[in-house]
């Protein structure tokens, strides 16, 4: 599995450095999984309440890339839960940032792998196949495209169309 070297960035940094030229996601997201920082290019999809198309996502080669899911902010049920955030860790992915609710965290702090999102729901997900996959999505009035950097830490998510040279 080939892996693109995950830059050190800190979200802070990117922002003094690129200003306007970077967006920050207002939402609050919270960090679960075992990586608090990370980076890496983004592969976008769109779902609403069904994880079909994430499930086989993460089981292909991730190359140091970050996983966008634009879950609408539903609370109903969990896009990721420990068994797809194992397979995402395994097969080279750095992060996922998930615009929903994840379960099984006492699985996903385990992982080395970074995962943010809203909050947790212990239901599992429909499983219908629906899915948008490599399309725009929009998380709280940002726009992320498929190949924009996205960097994640403590301090919150900022999106850049380019990598930040720092």
């Amino acid at each position: 599995m080939t892996s693109i070297p995950t830059p050190k960035l800190a979200t802070a940094d990117v922002c003094d450095a690129l200003g306007a030229d970077v967006d920050v996601l207002s939402e609050d997201f919270k960090s679960y999984g075992g990586r608090p920082d990370f980076a890496g290019p983004a592969v976008t999809l769109r779902t609403l309440d069904d994880n079909s198309q994430l499930k086989t996502l993460v089981k292909t080669a991730g190359e140091g890339r970050v996983i966008v899911v634009d879950g609408g902010g539903s609370r109903r049920t969990a896009l990721l839960g420990g068994n797809l955030a194992a397979d995402a860790a395994s097969n080279g992915w750095a992060g996922l940032i998930i615009y929903g609710c994840v379960r099984d965290l006492h699985e996903l702090h385990r992982e080395d792998i970074g995962i943010m999102a809203l909050g947790t729901c212990p239901r599992k997900s429909h499983k219908q196949d629906r899915g948008e996959l490599d399309e725009n999505v929009a998380i709280g009035g940002v726009l992320i495209s498929p190949g924009y950097w996205v960097i994640a830490d403590q301090d919150g998510v900022v999106v850049s169309r380019e990598l930040p040279s720092l």
